[in-house]
């Protein structure tokens, strides 16, 4: 009898939400039905209050009308630019790169630029207090700089020997999220995703990270910065969604990603491009990478824009003899017993090409 009561109620709790007439969202309150009739007009419901608007909202589900979708959009006004066309308030961006060429500095000019206006915590798997100290601090005075206070430095401590590293990202993703709270921060970065996940190009330890980044930045409604290294990669090609490692998976979770390449043609220039967008336009992409230099302008180290230019002019240019050599190493890998997908990884190029190179 009890069972047949509860199903009973289930069903009466399915008819009334299948029944409601949605009409607008109220966040944090419970919200008043507002009956909307069949003649009014878009305008009119795209300009109802928000404190009137219900949703239904079952399991894992939460239903509105796609003009109540809009309309609430609408409310929040246009996004926030974090960092120019490349990273916009509310999104999940990816900085990704060749170790040693500059992702933490251009990541820290970010972060500091950003926690002028907003809490942010950056989360430092890379450098120790001292290589920070080398950075931000004048050569010749020793005076350091001054960052925001809204900036704050997070680094592991001497706990993290209690988990094994098949635990260790969980629990840091579970401490950020306590972070969070506590600081009541609104930015979050990551410097680096390699880090935390040792073997992050494994599609499944990068997906189930990301899924986990993912939850976190829903929930608390955060903007999201993660830093990324590339595998070894084929220079004379322009720089895309490949070369990021676990690429197809951590691409999924992301809203804009964008890469620094080193100059083939000025080993001091460093550019910058738009991989990936949702929000904004493709503003940086290849025929208009972002030119800079790395300077120390008294005690900041930091990226400085000298202008835009194609990439295909810091490209390194690929010789007939190269090619020789290459598919020479290449014959020589495969009969040492490498796969493909090694040789390729190894060399930074794809396995199709490997493959066709092998049998020339």
């Amino acid at each position: 009898m009890k069972q047949r009561k509860k199903v009973a109620k289930r069903i009466s709790l399915a008819e009334k939400v299948g029944n409601r007439t949605p009409t607008s969202l109220k966040l944090g309150t419970a919200a008043t039905p507002v009956a909307v009739s069949e003649n009014d007009s878009l305008v009119n419901l795209a300009e109802m209050p928000l404190d009137n608007v219900e949703t239904s909202e079952v399991s894992l589900f939460t239903t509105k009308t796609f003009n109540q979708l809009l309309a609430y959009a609408a409310s929040k006004g246009d996004l926030d630019r974090l960092f120019d066309e490349f990273w916009f308030e509310g999104e999940t961006c990816c900085l990704f790169g060749d170790s040693n060429v500059g992702k933490s500095i251009l990541a820290v000019q970010i972060a500091r630029d950003v926690a002028n206006k907003r809490k942010v915590l950056y989360f430092d798997f890379e450098l120790s207090e001292y290589q920070h100290l080398r950075r931000y601090s004048d050569d010749t005075t020793k005076k350091k700089y001054d960052f925001p206070d809204n900036l704050l430095h997070v680094s592991l401590n001497y706990m993290m020997n209690a988990y094994s590293s098949d635990e260790l990202p969980e629990q840091i993703v579970k401490q950020m999220e306590s972070l969070v709270k506590r600081e009541k921060a609104s930015v979050i970065v990551i410097d680096n995703l390699t880090w935390i996940a040792y073997n992050s190009r494994s599609a499944k330890m990068a997906g189930e990270l990301m899924k986990r980044l993912s939850v976190l930045k829903n929930q608390y409604n955060l903007s999201m910065l993660i830093l990324a290294h590339t595998p070894k990669r084929n220079l004379s090609k322009p720089i895309n969604q490949n070369d990021l490692g676990g690429s197809k998976m951590i691409m999924n979770f992301l809203d804009s990603a964008f890469a620094i390449g080193c100059s083939s043609k000025d080993p001091a220039i460093r550019y910058v491009k738009q991989i990936k967008v949702r929000y904004a336009e493709m503003k940086y992409g290849e025929d208009n990478v972002w030119l800079c230099t790395i300077e120390k302008i008294r005690s900041f180290l930091m990226f400085r824009k000298i202008g835009v230019g194609m990439e295909s002019e810091h490209l390194k240019k690929r010789k007939d003899n190269d090619k020789e050599a290459t598919i020479a190493k290449i014959k020589a890998m495969r009969s040492a017993g490498a796969t493909l997908r090694e040789i390729a990884d190894e060399l930074g190029m794809t396995i199709s090409t490997v493959d066709r190179w092998s049998k020339l």
